[in-house]
Parts: structure tokens; sequence; C-alpha cells
């Protein structure tokens, strides 16, 4: 019972504003848990978010570089900054 993936679901504030939108705020904390098993956060994104795995990583990848995101969960975002570069480093 998943909603269609919708790019404008939970998008507000609109662009330029200074906070982060639901939907912004709902990756960070996604991926601020810890999971049990293999299969357990694909599921949860699925279920949770509403959105197919490959998106969230998508969105992720483009709110880890945004500076609002910084601000907001500087711990979270600075361990998948180098997490990121870690793994560009190896290819």
């Amino acid at each position: 019972m998943t909603a269609p993936d919708n790019d404008n679901r939970g998008t507000e504030p609109g662009p330029g504003s200074a906070a982060l939108s639901v939907r912004e705020r709902a990756l960070l904390a996604l991926e601020r848990r810890s999971w049990a098993g293999p299969g357990a956060k694909e599921r949860a994104i699925r279920e949770e978010l509403a959105i197919s795995p490959v998106r969230y990583y998508q969105l992720l990848n483009a709110l880890i570089d945004d500076e609002r995101a910084l601000r907001e969960d500087p711990v979270t975002v600075n361990r998948l900054r180098r997490v990121r570069d870690a793994r560009r480093g190896r290819r």
C-alpha cells in the first residue's frame, strides 16, 4: 500500500527558505536510525516515506550538500559526507 513517488510531497517550505522541508527532515531522521538486518532500511523507506530506495538515495545525496541540512543535523550530514568521499576515493 505504497503511494506513488511524487516529488512534490512534503516540499514545504519553498525554495530559498532557511528551513528544511518535512520530507528533508524525514530523510535525515531515517538516516540517523540503526537497522537490525538486511532489508529493514529499504522497507522503512518504502513504508514511511512512500518512495523507492533509489529515489531516497538520490534525494539524500543532494540533501547532504545543502548547508541547511548541515545546520539541522551536522553529525549525520558530516558522517554521510565522509562515507561518500571515502567511496569516491576508492573509485
